[in-house]
């Protein structure tokens, strides 16, 4: 196997892959039988920068190199040379997001990602990502990958826009809350996510959830889809908050999150066996996120 990927990589029958995801630049090398030769990655988090998470021109650049050269390394390592050469390159982005430049190669727009659901235009466009041709524009390829259980859902294509596959779009920013009914309302739309974390960041209150300004915000953004006739969700750690969204009838609710979940029963272990059996007092639990 490794003297035939050898070959394979020499003679450049590869395919070279680059997602920018929303927590990591992922480059993948495959080979014609789409075996996954090498990969490398580079971490990167968005920010707020005029009301809008994105990601600086320097940032893509500088990401897409260290990405790249994540897998070089990994040819490298596992292979013992260097890639020179690619049967093709694909670049994809994350859901409906994209990078937008001139003929000429100036950015007409910074990077829009799928945080930025702001508006009622911006939630047509994640509908139209969902759905197949006419009404949209979604790959037909996709029906080979793991949303239809790798082809094995019988008339996936002709079923999905109508029965399997819903869309929910988040409101995370004080920008995407004035337009929240619109956004809820957008045929294609099934219902709406609200994430309190990082509304409170967009309205300068960050890491305050519970802050009466952002509950009030909240609670708008809950009635508006509720008026729009939409399911809504939203994410509540706090206990109080939680009970308090619940009883606005919000239709689903997250308290918590799978690695806060492994951490703190990590800790109890911890304590268990390492604390107790040394005699230590076990530390505080700290404040779930």
């Amino acid at each position: 196997m490794t003297t035939d990927a050898r070959a394979l990589i020499e003679d450049g029958d590869t395919a070279l892959g680059i997602e920018f995801g929303s927590t990591r630049i992922k480059a993948v090398l495959i080979g014609p039988d789409h075996q996954v030769l090498a990969s490398g990655s580079h971490g990167w988090e968005s920010h707020l920068d005029d009301g809008l998470w994105s990601y600086s021109l320097d940032e893509v650049r500088a990401g897409l190199r260290s990405a790249y050269a994540s897998l070089v390394d990994d040819v490298r390592d596992e292979y013992g040379l260097t890639p020179t050469t690619y049967g093709s390159i694909g670049v994809s982005g994350m859901m409906h997001g994209y990078l937008a430049f001139n003929a000429e190669g100036r950015q007409l727009a910074q990077f829009r990602t799928w945080r930025n659901t702001n508006t009622a235009e911006a939630a047509a466009e994640a509908v139209r990502a969902t759905r197949y041709p006419p009404e949209g524009v979604r790959g037909v390829g996709s029906a080979l990958a793991r949303g239809a259980r790798w082809n094995r859902v019988e008339r996936y294509l002709q079923r999905a826009d109508d029965e399997l596959v819903s869309l929910f779009v988040q409101i995370e920013s004080a920008k995407a809350v004035k337009d929240a009914k619109a956004i809820a309302a957008t045929p294609g739309v099934d219902g709406i996510f609200i994430g309190p974390s990082d509304l409170a960041a967009s309205m300068g209150l960050i890491g305050q959830q519970g802050h009466p300004e952002v509950v009030d915000t909240v609670q708008r953004a809950i009635a508006a889809g509720q008026e729009a006739g939409k399911k809504v969700g939203i994410n509540a750690f706090d206990p109080a908050l939680a009970h308090g969204y619940l009883d606005q009838g919000v239709d689903f609710i997250l308290v918590g999150a799978d690695v806060a979940l492994l951490a703190r029963q990590s800790e109890g272990l911890a304590a268990l066996f390492i604390d107790e059996r040394a005699g230590r007092e076990p530390e505080a639990e700290p404040a779930s996120y």
